[in-house]
């Protein structure tokens, strides 16, 4: 089998020019036969018929590279010499490269030539060569014409096949960049969340050293709790990456309700942080509503504890099948400057791509106060939502 694949490997690579040669070896023959048939010694047709041929055969070579000037010269040689070969493959080869005005010009011309050639040389009845040429020259042209249209069908296959493995590996290689941005995201909502509440804990017992140990006992332990929450949601998260089959990762996030929102609240609460809510959510929202509320106030109450700790936070969440869900997270002025964990800017970036998800419109920016707001309107309708979704961000943690 390895000398078999070898030598195909050889043809395909010489394949070419063993056929040039073979061509020329076949059109030298016949044209030394047709020289030879006149019997009684060589006249100087013959002689002429001879050096024609072999100059026609010759220039087989380069008809390729020239399949017109390798025409022509051949049905010059097949007008003065009748030596028929040479033109036949040389319309062979310009039917299989060219199928145009050219090969209609110099298949009439083949043609004409056959029939004078046959016709002045007292061959007998001018009809014969004219209804017998179509036939000699006709069959060269089709059997080049198919040739021909089958390498550029070939080829074209050959194109769209490349074209479309090229397409498969740009999007696999989107695919792999949205998974890339899905995966950082939610590892961003899972764990910025519990790390902050973790760095605000931590912060309160190092401004209040002094404390007894009560609350030095009871900050471990919420910072044991929540330490041990942060790691269940992440081993949860990667749990489901390494199976994941849902659509745009939607069981990566949990569906919330309004209980939900309240735990969350509360823990912020437990970490030191004045937070008042009005949550008043149906249970009956939509997955991917209910799920993009949630991550708001997450999100809205995370960036509090970065970078306004101990600003007193208002929650407000309020919605209705038709009118829609609206969440409202507005702090006031922070009295310590500076944040305890740095800032990426990949909340609020993931929070625009959440609300662009689901239709709806996104309010971020400073208050008259001197506080921050984050505000958002989510549409609920059992009808698909097609408005675009408009963002409006006067500023950006």
């Amino acid at each position: 089998m390895r000398r078999l694949r070898r030598w195909y490997a050889w043809w395909v690579r010489h394949a070419p020019r063993v056929r040039d040669f073979l061509y020329v070896a076949f059109s030298l023959l016949s044209i030394v036969a047709q020289a030879a048939s006149g019997g009684g010694g060589w006249s100087p047709k013959d002689w002429y018929v001879l050096g024609a041929g072999i100059f026609a055969s010759v220039a087989l070579l380069w008809r390729r590279r020239f399949p017109v000037t390798v025409t022509a010269i051949a049905v010059v040689a097949m007008l003065t010499g009748g030596i028929f070969v040479p033109m036949g493959l040389a319309l062979l080869t310009l039917s299989i490269r060219r199928r145009d005005l050219a090969l209609a010009i110099l298949g009439l011309a083949s043609y004409a030539a056959y029939v004078l050639n046959t016709w002045g040389g007292g061959k007998g009845s001018i009809w014969v060569p004219i209804f017998t040429g179509p036939f000699l020259v006709g069959t060269w042209i089709a059997i080049g014409a198919y040739v021909g249209a089958r390498r550029d069908l070939m080829a074209s296959l050959r194109d769209r096949a490349e074209r479309a493995e090229a397409e498969r590996e740009l999007r696999s290689e989107q695919a792999r960049l949205g998974e890339r941005s899905r995966i950082a995201q939610e590892m961003h909502d899972v764990l910025a969340h519990k790390v902050s509440l973790i760095a605000l804990h931590a912060g309160g017992l190092e401004v209040n050293p002094a404390v007894g140990p009560d609350k030095v006992e009871g900050s471990a332990k919420l910072i044991r709790e929540t330490a041990r929450q942060a790691m269940e949601d992440l081993r949860e998260v990667l749990g489901v990456l390494r199976s994941d089959v849902s659509v745009a990762g939607a069981d990566l996030a949990p569906v919330p309700q309004a209980a939900d929102l309240e735990r969350l609240i509360e823990a912020s609460r437990n970490a030191g942080v004045t937070v008042g809510y009005d949550v008043a959510l149906p249970d009956d929202v939509p997955d991917s509503v209910g799920r993009t509320v949630y991550r708001l106030v997450q999100e809205s109450l995370t960036n509090v504890h970065k970078h306004a700790r101990g600003a007193a936070t208002e929650v407000w969440v309020h919605g209705a099948r038709g009118e829609g869900v609206t969440v409202r997270v507005t702090n006031v002025r922070p009295v310590a400057a500076g944040s305890l964990l740095p800032g990426a800017g990949a909340g609020l970036v993931g929070l625009r791509e959440r609300v662009q998800l689901v239709g709806g419109r996104l309010t971020t920016g400073p208050t008259l106060e001197g506080g921050w707001r984050v505000e958002a309107w989510l549409p609920w309708d059992d009808r698909k939502q097609d408005a675009e979704p408009v963002f409006v961000d006067e500023g950006e943690r």
